[in-house]
């Protein structure tokens, strides 16, 4: 009576480890899909980040429940966990590459160093406009119309310029230029401000306004720097192409000398034509 008693005790709390494991296995999805609509409450829980963090989930409630049947049931389980630990270490071991991916994925989603839709600069000195995130890689656009993959583990211990990152969507463009010295330095900073006046207006901000500083007495030339302010990152390579045309031909009107390495070769004395001629005979 007694082992039957036991036997039946263990089996309702095997019947009730169940019962509660589905609920369990239903809330966390639940749960987990109610984070992913609210992104930015749960940054790393999104769309394309949920099948992992529910499947994860599912995996140690089921870890939990195995461990939980074999205590109400009261059995030696030290062989299978040493058994499943090699199997989990030759498995790690494997797959080292795709796991180290996969978890830079889910940090780069949850720190967000960047977005979908910004514009970044890599090491490698490539540029482009992120059009994907996943657990693997992520991809971007380079102005080319050329599609970059970079594996998320690179990504992630890589230094990454974000362009279109900090307190608002603004960048700064600048445009060094030098002038001969002599000349008007008032002048030259009243031609480089008129120049911002042949760009598009649509993509010049107005506050910050732009300005003109002279950064340096270089070797050949008096430094000077037009600072811009742009609405978004993707007009930079344009405006940087119109501020540096009107910048020549505004110059050029002006007659403001723009340096450029030359050299100058001095003949100190002319060859003997006579002797070399002379030679040429003998």
């Amino acid at each position: 009576e007694e082992d039957l008693a036991t036997l039946t005790n263990r089996a309702l709390l095997t019947l009730g480890l169940m019962v509660w494991a589905v609920f369990f296995f239903k809330l966390t999805g639940i749960l987990l899909k109610a984070a992913s609509k609210n992104p930015m409450r749960f940054s790393a829980v999104q769309d394309s980040t949920f099948p992992l963090f529910n499947n994860l989930a599912k995996v140690l409630l089921f870890g939990g429940a195995v461990y939980c049947g074999i205590v109400v049931w009261d059995v030696d389980a030290t062989g299978w966990l040493a058994s499943a630990g090699i199997v989990g270490l030759a498995v790690g071991f494997a797959a080292q590459d795709t796991l180290s991916n996969l978890f830079a994925g889910v940090f780069i989603l949850a720190d967000r160093p960047y977005r979908v839709g910004d514009y970044i600069r890599l090491d490698s000195g490539e540029r482009g406009q992120v059009t994907f995130i996943g657990l693997r890689s992520t991809r971007m656009l380079t102005r080319g119309d050329q599609e970059v993959t970079v594996p998320n583990a690179v990504s992630g211990g890589a230094k990454i310029v974000n362009e279109s990152g900090g307190p608002y969507p603004k960048g700064r463009i600048r445009i060094q230029v030098g002038a001969a010295y002599g000349s008007d330095v008032d002048q030259v900073i009243e031609v480089l401000m008129s120049a911002v006046e042949d760009v598009d207006p649509k993509m010049i901000c107005r506050d910050p306004e732009p300005r003109v500083r002279m950064r340096a007495f270089g070797a050949s030339s008096l430094d000077f720097e037009l600072l811009c302010w742009i609405p978004q990152a993707e007009y930079r390579g344009n405006v940087k192409h119109q501020l540096n045309r009107a910048v020549y031909l505004r110059f050029d009107a002006a007659g403001i000398e723009i340096p450029y390495a030359k050299q100058d070769l001095y003949i100190k004395e002319m060859p003997d034509m006579a002797g070399l001629g002379s030679g040429d005979k003998a």
